[in-house]
């Protein structure tokens, strides 16, 4: 039995995070109103939202840098505020605003992060993983912003932590880091943490998250996978086909299937169609059934940008908390009611 699986084995809900109708209030502004959301063990979960949006508020409150005005924060089982030491000590955290001594080397940081979590990592391993092993007896003044933010992500990395909380962790990467980034993140799901992380790069999110949570002025509006979030949109996609002759009957079929909105012949030989995500085959059906002969198809689904804009506008509403069932999610009914997905 892993390490991770002894200190599971003292709790059986398998959450690694719980926030409980979450509110902070700076003065008159609102930073996070009603927040309740569940993180299960083991996932990639990605936490995104606009600037400003509640992301880092609600990170300083998992690690009690900052106490809520109402509701509770659970961290792999320890309360957040009255139980801040124990998850300090469970958890590796890379924070929004890190400070790094600029007189110590990276060895020396490492050190320090290792002996704060009675562990007995390699310092050096660590900052192989991060990809700065050659840096280890430099001093950290010296190191550019993508490089503090590895040394940051490796000391996060020492004990082995149950649980990793990463608030913007691409930041000042180039792209071979962002992509090691990914890497380690996967592999630290592999070996059984939980790895909770914001980020404004929706690319890397798309990447890595099992699920993910989209916060829009400190309201927690979904809770969903990628997927399932661009599904409860409702919004179509577009299949290109490829055929060897486009002809009216063809264009007619399609055009009366129920779930198409729209067909368009793009010269002698290219059809597109705008359709449910789950009708693509029955448009392909139809081509056929019409005499046509599909060559090739592409299908353009609706961009990551497009859906983010989308959940974070004033035109898709609020929900304060996931539903009870698979989606957790609040769409709108043709009345404008909320109808819980």
């Amino acid at each position: 039995m892993s390490q991770l699986d002894e200190q599971r084995g003292k709790r059986s809900d398998g959450i690694a995070i719980e926030l409980v109708g979450l509110n902070k209030r700076y003065g008159d502004v609102t930073a996070l109103d009603g927040v309740s959301l569940t993180v299960r063990e083991g996932e990639i979960f990605g936490f995104l939202g606009p600037n400003g949006a509640g992301k880092s508020t609600t990170i300083d409150i998992l690690l009690d840098f900052v106490r809520p005005s109402a509701g509770t924060a659970t961290v792999l089982g320890y309360d957040a505020q009255t139980d801040s030491l124990a998850v300090r000590q469970a958890v590796g955290v890379l924070p929004d605003g890190y400070h790094l001594y600029d007189r110590l080397t990276a060895r020396q940081h490492l050190e320090f992060a290792i002996a704060s979590k009675s562990s007995d990592d390699d310092p050096i391993e660590l900052l192989e993983r991060v990809g700065i092993a050659d840096a280890a007896d430099r001093k950290a003044g010296g190191f550019s912003k993508g490089m503090r933010q590895r040394l940051v992500l490796a000391m996060a990395l020492a004990g082995s932590p149950e649980l990793l909380i990463l608030d913007e962790p691409s930041t000042g990467l180039d792209p071979n880091g962002a992509r090691e980034m990914r890497d380690i993140i996967r592999a630290e799901r592999d070996r059984g943490a939980t790895v909770f992380f914001s980020s404004h790069i929706l690319e890397q999110v798309e990447a890595v998250c099992d699920r993910v949570g989209i916060l829009r002025n400190g309201e927690l509006v979904a809770v969903d996978t990628i997927d399932a979030l661009r599904d409860a949109l409702g919004t179509d996609a577009r299949l290109v086909l490829t055929v060897e002759s486009v002809t009216d009957d063809m264009v007619g079929a399609v055009a009366t299937l129920p779930d198409v909105t729209g067909v368009r012949a793009d010269g002698e030989r290219r059809l597109t169609v705008s359709c449910a995500s789950d009708a693509k085959s029955a448009v392909i059906r139809a081509v056929e059934a019409a005499g046509g002969t599909v060559v090739d198809f592409d299908v353009e689904e609706t961009s990551l940008e497009e859906m983010f804009a989308a959940y974070t506008t004033d035109e898709y509403p609020a929900t304060n908390s996931e539903g009870e069932g698979d989606s957790g999610l609040v769409t709108p009914s043709a009345d404008g009611e909320e109808v819980r997905a």
